[in-house]
């Protein structure tokens, strides 16, 4: 493997070095690592929608898609449940269906075991769609990893997973999430 050895210094560094003059006062000990992961993601999101165009979709829309499919056969889901895994609100996830059930990659049909609801449904269109686009989202992530070993890649997993841990949104009294984005995780790294 060509391993690239990382700058002694970098445009990170340089802004830490000016606010540690301007400001000594602070403490900046966790810019320099939320400043790199700000870098990586910039790098990582054009490749995802890159390779997500191709097939004709939004990161947003193979969340959808990818939610459904790793259900398991039948591939459906109730709305409620597509939500909690999307981390997003019912409101966002209603949007999403809208396009993808125009589309013909999925179907809303009425729940049999509550009629006041209905499910979800990934169709056979959008299982190849889905399929496809995840093989090339996976096969399009690996480069971006290619300059760490297998087990600093499993340590970043473990650091990262931990911090994650600790800024996850969290539920509020009234059952919301503070933070309630319209993002989704299939469009991260994770796929």
């Amino acid at each position: 493997m060509d391993r690239r050895t990382p700058p002694d210094r970098d445009a990170i560094d340089v802004v830490i070095e000016q606010w540690q003059r301007e400001r000594p006062d602070l403490d900046l000990s966790t810019m320099g690592v939320f400043g790199r992961l700000v870098e990586v993601s910039r790098a990582w999101v054009p490749v995802i929608e890159k390779a997500l165009a191709q097939h004709g979709l939004r990161s947003g829309e193979f969340d959808v898609l990818a939610a459904l499919r790793r259900a398991g056969p039948p591939y459906t889901l109730i709305p409620s449940e597509l939500a909690a895994m999307l981390m997003m609100s019912r409101a966002g996830t209603t949007s999403r269906l809208d396009r993808l059930e125009a589309a013909g990659l999925v179907a809303r049909t009425l729940d049999p075991a509550d009629r006041r609801s209905f499910q979800v449904a990934l169709t056979d269109k959008g299982r190849e769609l889905v399929d496809a686009a995840a093989t090339d989202h996976a096969a399009a992530l690996v480069p971006l990893l290619s300059p760490l070993t297998v087990s600093e890649r499993a340590q970043l997993d473990t650091l990262l997973r931990s911090l994650m841990g600790e800024v996850r949104p969290t539920k509020t009294r009234a059952g919301r999430r503070r933070d309630e984005s319209d993002g989704g995780l299939e469009s991260s790294p994770r796929g």
